[in-house]
């Protein structure tokens, strides 16, 4: 039987099943129940929207959106986003998925701290930024029915969800502060680790090495 919070339901393959299991195995709790309320947050604005994305595709984009903070994709030292992007995308190829919808997850991924982007794209790739969004900050939460955000929240709650989130936020990006650069993730950087500053773009022009 189906599961279903908030009258939405979780696909039945068996993607969907691995991805539960691996994600709630080998992350901590804070990123497991936050990764399932971004689903769910990401679903009710497709509603709302009238969006029609992939459940399937969209469910793993928001189990693996934050998978990259915690276990780096290679050796190339890289940003999270893609990191986790590159998680999601060999997880699909080795179960036989399409390379493209491969690469609608990893663009789902990739792009869900880039604002104004994932908006002009496809379903899977807006709702996952829309749900991140939502669960992180609190964008488009008063234009969503109380009832079902607290049978999401009944399901996965959020505990002290602000400071545990950002701590593995920073834990997951402090050894590689020059992927940050030009995101917002910098500016988390900056305010938690002592004596880190960002080089801005006014920065890195100044100091390159054309003479104008």
């Amino acid at each position: 039987m189906a599961e279903v919070i908030a009258g939405i339901e979780i696909p039945e393959t068996a993607a969907v099943a691995e991805a539960t299991t691996h994600i709630r195995e080998t992350t901590a709790p804070v990123i497991y129940h936050h990764s399932r309320r971004v689903y769910f947050f990401a679903q009710l604005f497709a509603q709302r929207l009238g969006l029609k994305p992939d459940p399937e595709l969209l469910y793993v984009a928001s189990l693996f959106h934050d998978y990259g903070l915690l276990t780096p994709f290679s050796a190339v030292e890289q940003r999270f986003e893609v990191d986790g992007a590159d998680h999601a995308s060999t997880f699909l190829l080795d179960r036989d998925f399409s390379a493209a919808a491969a690469r609608t997850v990893w663009e789902a991924i990739a792009l869900h701290t880039t604002p104004g982007i994932p908006g002009r794209m496809g379903p899977e790739i807006a709702t996952t930024q829309l749900g991140v969004m939502t669960d992180v900050i609190g964008a488009g939460l008063d234009g969503l029915e109380q009832d079902r955000v607290d049978e999401i929240l009944a399901a996965h709650p959020r505990g002290d969800f602000k400071n545990e989130f950002l701590r593995m936020q920073v834990d997951g990006m402090r050894n590689r502060p020059d992927t940050t650069i030009g995101t917002f993730n910098a500016d988390l950087l900056e305010h938690f680790v002592p004596g880190y500053q960002s080089p801005s773009l006014v920065d890195l022009t100044i100091r390159s090495p054309w003479p104008s």
